[in-house]
């Protein structure tokens, strides 16, 4: 380490033994038998070695002093009853790589300094579909058999409609006078009306229809569409589209998260949200490629967006007869640029090649558990007890690194009254809001939990899936090693590809046909097994110390009835390339994104003699791998949030 890089390592690891009590899983408030609260004097220093134990398996309970506003943390390891006792000031920080059960390490290579995601431009990816094809942005145009299509529409003569008819619409249409109507006789027959509805708005997309009753007979009347008319803000659609109603395009996008920009695009175009589908999400803070489908909204719209949104781009645009669904992707590919780099060259060229040959743990990242003091985990076991209560605290809870949100969460906390802490909650809390609105609508805490989106309920309770994930792989490699062990479970490549791929245990027969990429590790869940061997006692006492029962996962609530899934222990890239670079400016960008390639932008020239060095790296990875745990594999380092900004102190430029 440098001198800098030592004292910012430090400062983080000083700042982390006074939040020692963080925990690494929940107890419910109903909790209470976990022995009496003991005191001392001072916080003992904790070493490295300790914080790895600790992290196989840990559980606490934090009680407040409210003589001396000080709290007691009572912290148990599962495996031999360890006990460690403190008073401290509780300063609430964001979890840590230990804390989230991050430990081990597959290569034995030394590891190098460096900063990463320094800007969200140094952080680029590119979806891959299922096809193994990387998604890229390389045009903005509307597909040209459109506009023919456009300029000469196949229109044959229906055959629900009289030549009378017919002529009274057209005649209509081409007047274009807005405030003349069309009537037509309507039939006895339910189905011929609804036929003679679609054919007219199908063949005149300018006219809508309803039905009425005139001097005692049906009637269909047709008439221009108005401003509110349902569907008045959709285009005409391509005639020769008609067993396609879907429009596939490439979004770019940069510094923002894939639903503020699909929510964005909606509300811009005035549509619903639920018209637009995507296979995942990508991370806000990086330049991200990705398709996108809409139902039936003509790419003319859609390139329009590109002269009013910033940071978007959309393109690529062709007529598709399915819309995507979640999870239809084989991967991404990242380009990613780790600045301010110190170390040997060639232990950097070491570090990656192990990376290629070896691959990496297939960790949670950090942003799993997201990025406050109140970790996602702790509201999603909240949630799994059925402390509705508990969860709806977590949630409002104040976090010291979000002072902005800090008013209201007090008055919560302080008073629990949705009415007054809603008064002081700002506009843009937009989740806690319908938490509060609902709470003070007197709705049960269940039903009101219920406010918050499905998505991001799950996301709790997936949290806690993940962390219990993390810390059963960390035991697992540091107890049995990275061999493939009997009582393992695996699932090969071949069989992953299926929909529902089931594991096959290992035996001492079949032992030499797996590696360790082929090794699985359950989330926890009612429909998931266990592997045959010390790992399956490991999951029942991690869960237990929570409260949780592996054999009783399921609920009575739907969503927090976890059915669990296989998770391959450690992952080979298919792509790990890289290069070095110098520059003396850190918003000197080192690597171009599909929109600069569009805009034909260049990279500035580099000097060999520049203050600061860089590696640029090309990884492509399965879908539900995290880059960052890749990237910590070669670095050897913390990746979390935390620390990673702690590298940033005192760095002049």
């Amino acid at each position: 380490f440098s001198s800098k890089r030592k004292r910012a390592l430090d400062q983080f690891e000083l700042e982390n033994m006074e939040s020692i009590i963080e925990d690494h899983t929940c107890l419910s408030d109903g909790d209470s038998d976990s022995g009496p609260i003991c005191k001392r004097s001072k916080l003992d220093f904790v070493d490295s070695e300790e914080l790895n134990k600790k992290s196989e398996c840990l559980t606490k309970t934090i009680a407040q002093d409210e003589t001396n506003g000080k709290a007691f943390a009572t912290c148990h390891s599962v495996e031999d009853e360890i006990l460690i006792t403190d008073t401290v000031n509780v300063k609430q920080l964001p979890l840590t790589e230990v804390q989230a059960g991050i430990t081990e390490y597959l290569g034995t290579h030394t590891g190098f300094n460096a900063i990463i995601k320094q800007r969200y431009s140094d952080f680029i990816v590119n979806e891959v579909d299922q096809e193994g094809c990387v998604v890229h942005l390389t045009n903005l145009l509307v597909p040209e058999e459109d506009t023919e299509d456009q300029k000469q529409p196949v229109k044959e003569k229906p055959d629900c409609l009289c030549d009378e008819d017919l002529e009274k619409l057209e005649k209509l249409v081409k007047e274009a006078d807005k405030n003349k109507t069309v009537d037509i006789t309507a039939p006895e027959c339910k189905d011929l009306r609804t036929k003679i509805h679609i054919c007219i708005k199908t063949r005149f997309t300018q006219l809508e229809t309803k039905t009425l009753e005139k001097d005692g007979q049906k009637i269909i009347q047709a008439l221009w569409k108005t401003g509110n008319s349902r569907g008045s803000n959709r285009e005409e659609w391509p005639k020769s589209q008609k067993l396609c109603p879907f429009v596939k395009f490439v979004l770019y996008k940069e510094n923002k998260d894939t639903m503020d920009a699909i929510g964005l695009i909606a509300k811009t175009l005035k549509l619903k949200e639920s018209l637009f589908q995507y296979a995942g999400t990508k991370d806000k803070r990086a330049k991200t490629s990705q398709e996108v489908t809409a139902n039936r909204v003509h790419p003319k719209k859609l390139v329009f967006l590109n002269k009013v949104l910033r940071n978007m781009a959309l393109g690529n645009f062709r007529y598709v007869p399915e819309p995507l669904k979640l999870g239809q992707l084989s991967g991404n590919e990242f380009t990613i640029v780790l600045r301010n780099v110190e170390g040997d060259m060639e232990n950097i060229d070491k570090a990656l090649s192990a990376l290629k040959s070896l691959g990496f743990i297939n960790y949670f990242g950090m942003q799993r558990f997201g990025t406050t003091s109140v970790p996602t985990h702790k509201i999603g076991c909240a949630l799994l007890h059925g402390d509705w209560d508990k969860a709806i605290d977590l949630i409002l809870m104040p976090r010291d690194d979000n002072p902005a949100k800090d008013e209201f969460q007090k008055v919560w906390m302080a008073t629990h009254d949705p009415k007054a802490t809603l008064e002081v909650t700002p506009r843009y809390c937009g989740l806690e809001r319908n938490l509060l609105t609902a709470l003070k609508n007197q709705l049960k805490p269940f039903n009101a939990l219920e406010k918050i989106s499905r998505n991001t309920r799950l996301l709790y309770v997936h949290s806690y899936q993940a962390l219990v994930w993390n810390l059963m792989t960390s035991r697992r490699l540091k107890q049995l090693g990275s061999k493939v062990v009997v009582g393992d479970l695996v699932i090969t490549k071949e069989a992953h590809k299926t929909d529902h791929p089931n594991p096959t245990v290992v035996t001492l027969e079949n032992i030499s046909d797996y590696s360790l990429h082929d090794v699985v590790l359950p989330l926890p869940g009612h429909d998931v097994i266990y592997p045959q061997n010390e790992v399956r006692d490991w999951y029942r006492s991690t869960l237990e110390a929570d409260g949780l029962n592996i054999d009783d996962m399921k609920r009575h609530q739907k969503d927090y009835s976890l059915p669990g899934a296989y998770r391959h222990v450690a992952i080979l890239p298919s792509t790990v390339e890289w290069s070095h670079h110098t520059y003396d400016d850190y918003t000197t960008p080192l690597t171009l994104s599909d929109l600069d390639l569009i805009n034909k932008v260049e990279l500035p020239a580099t000097c060999s003699n520049a203050k600061y060095r860089a590696v640029a790296c090309k990884l492509k990875l399965p879908s539900s791998c995290y880059a960052t745990m890749a990237l910590r594999e070669i670095l050897r380092t913390d990746t979390s949030a935390a620390y990673q900004t702690s590298l940033n102190v005192g760095i002049s430029w």
